[in-house]
């Protein structure tokens, strides 16, 4: 007897997602990812408007999306912010170090 596959057959219906309600479901994916500063406006004005444009920028940093207008931010946008959000979490854990590091010296002394 074959062993059954774990994989679901393609036609069971896929679960919802954050893409089915996105606003540029109509438009064609290579705009996305054109160099073309007025195709990137052009997508980013599309995205203004998006209801789900928090998921779809929150898929993009998750999964470091390197390239086109996800969210509503381009490439280098969304660096800036994954560099600020780095940069943000080190000074906290820094500062987390010198507290313990006065706490373990006020109790030794």
């Amino acid at each position: 007897m074959p062993r059954p596959s774990r994989y679901a057959p393609d036609t069971l219906p896929h679960p919802p997602s954050w893409r089915d309600d996105a606003a540029c479901t109509e438009i064609d994916t290579p705009v996305f990812f054109s160099p073309n500063r007025s195709d990137i406006a052009y997508v980013k004005t599309v995205c203004i408007s998006c209801p789900v444009r928090p998921d779809c920028l929150t898929h993009a940093l998750t999964h470091r999306e390197d390239y086109g207008v996800w969210g509503g931010l381009d490439e280098d946008e969304r660096n800036t912010l994954l560099r600020d959000a780095h940069r943000a979490a080190e000074r906290q854990r820094r500062l987390q170090r010198e507290k313990e590091r006065k706490a373990d010296a006020t109790a030794a002394a």
